[in-house]
C-alpha cells in the first residue's frame, strides 16, 4: 500500500517537474497575456465593444463581450484563473528546481581527487607534452601558472611526480537556481500588489480636497486628504502644445498639513506606500464664471497691487482715478481675419479677461490681456495689468498607485541580471595537471572539462600549455 502511494505521489512530482508542463502552463499565461493586452482592463464597456467590432464584426460583439466578460477578461490580472496560472508556473519552478538541485549541489561541492593519467586522456579537453626538466624544478612554476589562471589548485605528490587540481566558478551552476528564484520574487510581488494593492484615478479641483480614489468599479477611501493647491499646464512657446503639467499637491492627515509637492509627469508623489501620478487635466464642468483671477497692476510710478477678484470686480489703479472692471472671460482667445475674437476651446490654452476701463465715472477704454502674452498687459496710458492666473476652474486627474510588492519585483529584476549573467556566461571548469617523471624530463598530462563553453576553455587551456612550454627550455 505504501509503495503504491510512493508511486502515485512520484508520478505527480514527475508531472509538476516535466518541461512539458511547463510549456503548456508558459504558452497558457502568454497567450491569455495577449488578449488581456489587447483588450482594455477594468475600463469603460464601449471601449471592449469597439475593440471586438474592429477585430471580428459588429454582430458578433456583444456575444463576445459577453463571453469575456464572464470569463473575466476584462479584469484578467486579477481573476482566480490567471492567478491560478501563475500559482501553477510558480510550482513548476519549485518542484523542478528542488528536482534537480540535489544533482547539482553534490557537483558543485563535490571535493576533487586526483585522477590517473589514463583517465586524464580520456577527456574531451587533454593536452600532452614534455619538458626538459624534473617536477621539482617546475612545480611551483605550474602552481603559479594555474593560480594565475584562476585555479586555486591543491598539490599531490606522486611515486612518479606530482599531480596538481582545482577548479573556478563552480557555483555558477546555481545560476539557474538564482533565475528562478528571481523569478519567483517578482511573481510574489506581483501578487501581492494585486491583492494587496490597487490602481486608480482621482480628480482634485484646485483649492479643494478629496480622499476617494475610483479604482475600477470600486471606490478606495483614503485615510488621509489630497489638496490640490494649484494646477499649470505650461506649452511649448506660443503654440498650443503643452510642454509640461505641474500640479501642486498637499497632503493633509489628521488635520495637518504633512507633505507638501509639486508634481509632473515624471516626478510622482509618494506618501505611506501611495503614489500620485500626474496624468491629465481639465476644466471643472460649471466653473468658468467662478474662478478667482489673479492680477497685478501696476501704476507708472511702480507702485504694485496684487489682487484675488471675481467675475464683475472692478479694481482702481494705484495713485490714480482710474478703475478698472472685469467684464468677459475666455479660456482660450484668439483673433480671426477680420480681427474679431473667439474662443477656440474650452480648455485653459490661451486664457484672456476683457477689462473696461473708467475714469470718474467716464468709459476711457476697453481690450483683452492675455495671460500668455505679456505685451498685452501694457495700458494704452502706461500703466500696466498683469494677468497671472484664473484659479479654482481646472482640476488634476491623478493617476494613483499602491504596490506594497513592487520592491520584490526590483529585487527579482536585480537578481536575475546576476542569475542569467551567471548562468549564461560563466561555467563550471575543473583541470588537473599530472608531472611524471620520464627519462630526466617531465611529461605533462592535462585533463579538463567545463560544463558550457568548452571552446573558450579549451583556448585557456591552450594558453596555459603555451606559457608552460615557452618559459622552460626544451619543449617538445
Amino acid at each position: 500500500m505504501e509503495k503504491e502511494k510512493n508511486t502515485l505521489i512520484d508520478k505527480i512530482w514527475s508531472f509538476f517537474a516535466s518541461i512539458k508542463f511547463a510549456i503548456i502552463i508558459f504558452a497558457l499565461i502568454a497567450t491569455t497575456s495577449i488578449i488581456g493586452t489587447i483588450l482594455e482592463q477594468r475600463e469603460d464597456p464601449a471601449k471592449n465593444l469597439q475593440i471586438l467590432s474592429r477585430l471580428f464584426n459588429e454582430s458578433l460583439a456583444p456575444t463576445l463581450y459577453d463571453l469575456f466578460d464572464k470569463l473575466g477578461f476584462f479584469n484578467m490580472y486579477r481573476s482566480w484563473w490567471f492567478i491560478s496560472l501563475i500559482v501553477l508556473f510558480a510550482l513548476n519552478l519549485i518542484i523542478c528546481s528542488l528536482d534537480r538541485l540535489p544533482k547539482i549541489w553534490k557537483l558543485v561541492k563535490e571535493p576533487m581527487s586526483p585522477l590517473p593519467a589514463e583517465t586524464l586522456k580520456k577527456f574531451l579537453i587533454h593536452r600532452e607534452f614534455t619538458i626538459k626538466n624534473t617536477p621539482d624544478n617546475i612545480k611551483s612554476f605550474v602552481s603559479d601558472t594555474l593560480k594565475k589562471s584562476g585555479f586555486k589548485c591543491t598539490e599531490v605528490k606522486e611515486d612518479t611526480g606530482f599531480q596538481f587540481f582545482g577548479q573556478k566558478w563552480n557555483y555558477s551552476r546555481l545560476g539557474v537556481y538564482l533565475t528562478h528564484m528571481s523569478i519567483l520574487l517578482i511573481l510574489i510581488g506581483a501578487l501581492i500588489g494585486i491583492k494587496l494593492g490597487f490602481k486608480g484615478f482621482m480628480e482634485v479641483g484646485e483649492g479643494t480636497v478629496t480622499n476617494t480614489v475610483i479604482s475600477g468599479d470600486k471606490v478606495v477611501t483614503l485615510d488621509f486628504l489630497v489638496k490640490c493647491e494649484n494646477f499649470e499646464t505650461e506649452f511649448y512657446g506660443m503654440s498650443d502644445m503643452p510642454k509640461e503639467y505641474r500640479s501642486w499637491l498637499t497632503i493633509i492627515k489628521d488635520g495637518k498639513e504633512v507633505v507638501k509637492k509639486s508634481i509632473t509627469v515624471n516626478d510622482p508623489l509618494t506618501f505611506e506606500g501611495i503614489t500620485f501620478y500626474q496624468s491629465s487635466y481639465g476644466i471643472i464642468p460649471n466653473s468658468l464664471g467662478g474662478g478667482i483671477f489673479i492680477i497685478n497692476v501696476v501704476s507708472k510710478d511702480g507702485r504694485t497691487n496684487l489682487l484675488n477678484l471675481r467675475f464683475g470686480d472692478s479694481f482702481q489703479i494705484p495713485g490714480t482715478n482710474l478703475t478698472g472692471r472685469i467684464i468677459d472671460f475666455s479660456p482660450a482667445l484668439r483673433y480671426d481675419e477680420r480681427g474679431n475674437t473667439f474662443t477656440y476651446t474650452n480648455m485653459m490654452n490661451n486664457p484672456a479677461v476683457l477689462i473696461d476701463f473708467t475714469e470718474s465715472g467716464k468709459h476711457k477704454f476697453s481690450g483683452w490681456i492675455f495671460k500668455r502674452h505679456p505685451e498685452s498687459w501694457q495700458l494704452p496710458d502706461g500703466n500696466r495689468v498683469e494677468f497671472y492666473n484664473y484659479w479654482g476652474v481646472e482640476y488634476t486627474g491623478l493617476q494613483v498607485r499602491k504596490d506594497p510588492g513592487v520592491w520584490l519585483v526590483y529585487l527579482g529584476c536585480i537578481l536575475i541580471s546576476i542569475g542569467l549573467f551567471t548562468a549564461f556566461f560563466l561555467s563550471h571548469r575543473r583541470i588537473w595537471v599530472k608531472l611524471i617523471f620520464e627519462n630526466k624530463n617531465t611529461k605533462v598530462i592535462i585533463g579538463a572539462n567545463t560544463n558550457k563553453n568548452r571552446a573558450a576553455f579549451e583556448r585557456k587551456i591552450d594558453m596555459i600549455v603555451s606559457t608552460l612550454s615557452k618559459n622552460k627550455e626544451g619543449a617538445k
